[in-house]
């Protein structure tokens, strides 16, 4: 199945990205074409609740976001990507009712679009962010992530988005990947608190620090790689059935551009060339706060709802441990300590940006 040991800097020594036969390359500009005719119908959907976009600027680095019921995450999550560089915030909120909707409209760099719809029927909100990416991501560095996911960059802190893209344009890259990265508490899921507004991973210091593995998908030119935590925890068995952990969440969007699968895949197939060590790109990683103290609640919810998976009966016994609170701190877990340390595991690269 590939690799299980670091797949950073030399996973891309296979190639995964030959040219695409005839053929191949025709499915994939009609796959391309349904997908933004579902886009456009679902952006029909969506209600404005507060439509700031007049002020983006150009040259401002976009957030776009589809969320429900995170409160508890979004006083961290906007400072943390404020402080990352970026000048504003689209959110696609579905059917809130936990304080989400006015925290999110009185934010002064926030839009926030309402979608009372089916979240799975909507390919799990991607018709939805696509609606909005082509409105108005064309031109600008879009960064697309989930609510439990902070992205960490090579020179953390000391640099921020906009130097990245700088770098990523100068080298002519128009994309840029990060793995996911589950971190956890030590102790019980579900046990513990956790302070709104303070950095998750006080709440959750531990991740896998090894245990990944990768393969090449030619078709869509990506590297699949998963393993870590979840999979050790509760895939062990049947790791094909275990979450993907790659993302391209960073774009130079321009217009017919779409996500595929969640953030994990994009069209044109060359956003996705995003792990390959030859074009000396840097790579970051999505802390994955997954595992707060609520995620009992909201995995019980998730179970009621039957919203979050593409074929939800795979994963009972998935939500059934996670409800029981495991303890998923073992003897090779690592605290977390910043992007060197991560770096130094070979689970992101500064490449040729130093």
């Amino acid at each position: 199945m590939g690799q299980r040991t670091k797949w950073g800097n030399d996973a891309m020594r296979e190639d995964g990205y030959e040219t695409l036969g005839g053929l191949q390359a025709y499915k994939l500009r009609l796959r391309r074409k349904r997908l933004l005719w579902q886009i456009r119908q679902a952006g029909r959907s969506l209600k404005p609740l507060a439509d700031r976009s007049a002020q983006i600027l150009a040259g401002a680095h976009l957030a776009f976001a589809c969320l429900r019921n995170e409160s508890l995450r979004l006083p961290h999550w906007l400072d943390h990507y404020r402080a990352l560089g970026v000048s504003h915030f689209l959110i696609v909120d579905n059917a809130s009712d936990d304080g989400t909707l006015d925290m999110l409209c009185a934010q002064p760099d926030v839009s926030v679009w309402q979608a009372a719809g089916s979240y799975r029927a909507a390919r799990f909100g991607m018709d939805w962010l696509g609606a909005l990416h082509q409105r108005f991501g064309a031109g600008h560095w879009c960064l697309t992530v989930d609510a439990d996911e902070l992205l960490i960059l090579p020179h953390h802190k000391a640099r921020t988005l906009p130097d990245l893209t700088a770098h990523l344009d100068s080298i002519g890259v128009e994309s840029f990947g990060a793995m996911m990265l589950d971190m956890y508490p030590q102790g019980a899921l579900g046990a513990g608190t956790y302070q709104p507004g303070t950095d998750p991973t006080s709440t959750l210091p531990g991740f896998d620090p090894d245990g990944y593995w990768w393969r090449q998908k030619g078709r869509y030119g990506y590297l699949d790689i998963r393993g870590g935590a979840r999979e050790r925890a509760f895939f062990g068995e049947r790791p094909l059935e275990g979450p993907h952990l790659h993302k391209v969440p960073l774009i130079r969007w321009q217009p017919g551009f779409c996500y595929v699968s969640s953030m994990h895949f994009a069209l044109p197939r060359r956003l996705n060339r995003v792990f390959d060590a030859r074009d000396g790109r840097p790579t970051g990683v999505l802390l994955h706060t997954k595992f707060l103290p609520d995620v009992i609640a909201r995995t019980q919810e998730d179970t009621a709802r039957q919203e979050h998976f593409t074929h939800p009966n795979r994963y009972v016994d998935y939500r059934t441990a996670v409800t029981h609170g495991p303890n998923l701190w073992h003897p090779r877990t690592q605290r977390y300590a910043g992007w060197e340390q991560l770096e130094e595991l070979g689970l992101m690269t500064r490449g040729t940006w130093r």
